[in-house]
């Protein structure tokens, strides 16, 4: 059996497209692997947060950023349209946006901690400068206008003569 030019230039369409579209799922499963690690990763120190700890403590923060910067990076680049993610596969693309938002609620969540966290530390550092200011301030022998502070004097009467 013989093709055509138009059946051979049909095919060759075909297995390109298809190509194409393969090169395409696996970069959409790339980057749904890289928003699951991402989304782990921030649960993690989600989790750590709502501990108690301090975000300078948290090990996660640089692997989130390496991570965070990928992806910003291909979004960026769909975006500018120098990457397409061109999903055929509507199960994929569920997947895709599934995972796209569990990463937004997670990050929403990681925001507010991260605040709590900062606005903890502060109240620790100001709890920390006012003991220091009162510990200073009650050994100083000079006070706010920096003269000699007049100290109070205790006196007491002797009854022996």
């Amino acid at each position: 059996m013989t093709m055509t030019l138009a059946q051979a230039e049909s095919k060759a369409k075909n297995q390109a497209y298809s190509q194409s579209a393969g090169m395409s799922d696996a970069r959409i499963k790339s980057l749904i692997t890289l928003i699951d690690t991402l989304t782990a990763l921030v649960a993690t120190e989600n989790a750590e947060l709502a501990k108690g700890l301090p975000a300078s403590r948290l090990k996660q923060v640089d692997e989130k950023n390496r991570l965070a910067e990928m992806f910003e990076r291909t979004v960026a680049e769909c975006a500018a349209g120098n990457t397409s993610l061109n999903v055929r596969d509507r199960i994929l693309r569920e997947q895709l946006l599934e995972r796209i938002l569990n990463l937004r609620a997670a990050m929403d969540e990681n925001l507010l901690r991260l605040r709590a966290a900062i606005e903890a530390s502060n109240r620790r550092i100001e709890a920390v400068m006012q003991a220091i200011r009162e510990q200073i301030s009650a050994v100083s022998p000079y006070g706010a206008s920096g003269r000699l502070a007049a100290r109070a004097v205790s006196s007491g009467t002797s009854r022996s003569a």
